[in-house]
């Protein structure tokens, strides 16, 4: 039997839906090696020029005015008023799939972002195409920009999220609960005591990891000068991403620090960052947000950006498995009343286990092979 061909799809690079196709690509290898694997980001593919404006005014929309993305983040008007343009833009890309495909010949495509899964689509709806499609969601919102009828299967990251898309109109039986994919890795155990050393921390010290995305969003620094007034004894580390003005920023500010603080640029070792933390304050992206689930970490979310963080911090706080924080200056209160009661760090962490979904990658492998 002819090895699949399987055409994985994402936007941006740096950016959860891409950590979301490689989760699922090296899954899909653990299972079946001889399987035959793009992995595109489907937005460079077909208007790379485009793809860097767009990225870069939507950095700027989210860094400084984030209610703007609020007011267009599945806005149902905002959805019916783009009808044509998205229309357009489909029809304009459809050509270049159809090289793309003819060439490679895929037996199923997986879409982690909803831009490529609605032009492929779009695409099958024109050429009368038989590929299978598969959406993979990696926020805890079915925004309706996922909603098309020529997709074959939707991968939910949670019950709720399915329900929510039975009231869209999507099919009972196209819906697959399998969760967020995210990298297997952090489903295997580490000794902490060797990470520590590995790190030059203190294994019997709480850590508490700070992130804020590929891209370093957030105030980082504002909680970093905050938790200089946590009582108790601590020890940070500090993920700065690609932001390279943050992590210059931060490298003046940490010298003047008095609690022990690792400061990093973008790393792909976040699994033992994870593994020897007992608190996470991050932004809450889908695929961080897994990560954190299925190693059972308490989080504190702090001041999450209207759109899908928002709705990704509501799913994870109703859950019991969060906490949200608005005002960054004052973490150092929460941080010193979780560690005077291991209580409540416990059943955060208890309800951040209910609610992971662990073999998500391996789920989704496994559906695709099929």
């Amino acid at each position: 039997m002819s090895a699949k061909r399987i055409i994985l799809m994402y936007i941006s690079e740096i950016s959860g839906h891409h950590s979301a196709t490689l989760a699922i690509e090296k899954a899909i290898r653990s299972l079946e090696p001889q399987t035959e694997i793009l992995n595109i980001n489907a937005f460079n593919y077909t208007n790379p020029i485009s793809e860097k404006i767009i990225n870069r005014l939507y950095m700027s929309v989210i860094k400084s005015t984030p209610g703007i993305w609020d007011y267009l983040y599945d806005n149902p008007n905002v959805v019916k008023n783009i009808e044509k343009i998205k229309d357009a833009v489909h029809k304009f890309n459809s050509p270049k799939f159809k090289v793309l495909f003819d060439e490679f010949k895929p037996d199923v495509v997986a879409c982690t972002q909803a831009f490529p899964c609605g032009m492929v689509a779009d695409f099958k709806k024109t050429y009368n195409s038989d590929i299978t499609l598969v959406a993979v969601l990696t926020d805890y919102v079915p925004h309706s920009y996922w909603i098309y009828d020529s997709v074959n299967f939707y991968i939910s990251p949670s019950e709720e999220v399915s329900q929510r898309l039975l009231k869209k109109g999507v099919e009972k039986e196209k819906i697959k609960a399998f969760g967020i994919p995210f990298d297997q890795k952090f489903n295997q155990p580490q000794d902490r005591h060797s990470l520590c050393q590995k790190f030059n921390l203190h294994a019997n010290i709480p850590t508490i990891l700070i992130m804020g995305g590929g891209h370093g969003l957030g105030p980082i620094k504002t909680i970093i000068e905050s938790l200089e007034n946590v009582y108790e004894e601590i020890q940070e580390i500090v993920v700065a991403g690609t932001n390279k003005k943050l992590y210059n920023s931060l490298t003046k500010v940490i010298k003047k620090c008095k609690k022990q603080i690792l400061l990093f640029e973008y790393v792909d070792n976040i699994n033992e960052l994870m593994a020897i933390s007992d608190i996470v304050i991050s932004k809450p992206g889908g695929v961080t947000a897994a990560e954190v689930l299925t190693k059972g970490l308490p989080m504190i979310i702090v001041s999450p950006i209207p759109g899908q963080e928002a709705n990704n911090t509501a799913y994870l706080t109703q859950k019991g498995a969060a906490i949200k924080l608005d005002e960054p200056e004052q973490i150092n209160f929460i941080i010193d009343d979780l560690l005077e009661n291991q209580d409540k760090l416990e059943r955060l962490s208890r309800s951040a286990s209910v609610i992971s979904k662990p073999n998500s990658s391996l789920d989704i492998a496994k559906l695709l092979l099929e």
